[in-house]
């Protein structure tokens, strides 16, 4: 079995300002001895609530920040030392965040990435076509991205994000904001990336999402890791009593009578 991503004990502590003159400072723990597997071409999820260091988890990954400890190998190579030969084979969207030229089209928008990856002005025709086919915008190439949906523009930088071809993309609530079709589109576009054999790694605050998606999750809270792995294996992480209960919520609300992802997390979090 290959992992192409390994952590292991990761640590990563920040300071910041405290008191009327914020001259003190106080140490923040965002990610604290976490370690899990990614095997190649999977969908892995990292969910966890606001501030439970999924975000900085994924920036160490993409080698936007360095760890403060700990070990962690992307595709065998070492983050600290090796650094570009990782950012060579991985690429990264962060939900929300504006990351294309909204005067451009979507044509162009991509070939200017291009340019930035040196990529052959030879090749970049078909490869923008291509993307564009993918990501279910060839319709619109010449369309400036201010006219698009938020749907839109988010598939427009998952484009972006595959013009280097990487073997891993890292997906930071990618589907934050979006209306039910737009988030339709965009499950079907990460299915559609896995199937290719890309490795998938995903954050979210949704539920269904992500016990759609995932082929395991990890669910961490205050940068700790509370468990890991498939929908079979984690529903083995709550007691008997406690699907009892949830259960019996359900009859009083008429719910349906299935142990979801969202039970299973919101009872290991409030356990811990």
């Amino acid at each position: 079995m290959e992992f192409v991503i390994e952590v292991k004990n990761l640590k990563r502590c920040y300071t910041s300002p405290q008191g009327l003159f914020r001259k003190k400072e106080k140490s923040v723990v965002a990610v604290d001895d976490l370690s899990f597997k990614v095997k190649k071409g999977e969908i892995f999820g990292l969910l966890g609530q606001n501030g439970a260091g999924k975000s900085t988890t994924i920036k160490i990954l993409s080698t936007m920040l360095l760890p403060t400890a700990g070990q962690v190998s992307i595709l065998g190579y070492d983050i600290y030392k090796e650094e570009k030969k990782i950012r060579e084979n991985i690429n990264f969207v962060f939900g929300g965040e504006r990351s294309l030229y909204f005067r451009l089209t979507a044509k162009d928008n991509l070939a200017y990435f291009a340019d930035l990856y040196k990529i052959p002005r030879r090749k970049q025709d078909s490869l923008v076509s291509d993307l564009l086919n993918l990501v279910g915008l060839s319709h619109v190439p010449d369309r400036r991205v201010e006219t698009f949906s938020k749907g839109m523009k988010q598939r427009l930088q998952i484009a972006r994000a595959l013009l280097n071809d990487p073997e891993i993309i890292f997906l930071d609530e990618p589907s934050i904001g979006l209306d039910p079709v737009g988030a339709l589109e965009l499950r079907q576009l990460i299915k559609k990336l896995a199937e290719q054999g890309k490795t998938v790694l995903l954050t979210t605050h949704y539920m269904a999402e992500a016990e759609e998606l995932c082929d395991r999750i990890a669910i961490i809270d205050k940068g700790q890791m509370l468990t890991c792995g498939t929908m079979e294996e984690l529903s083995c992480e709550i007691t008997r009593s406690e699907k009892e209960a949830i259960l019996a919520a359900k009859r009083q609300h008429h719910s349906d009578m299935e142990i979801t992802l969202e039970d299973i997390y919101v009872t290991l979090v409030e356990r811990s």
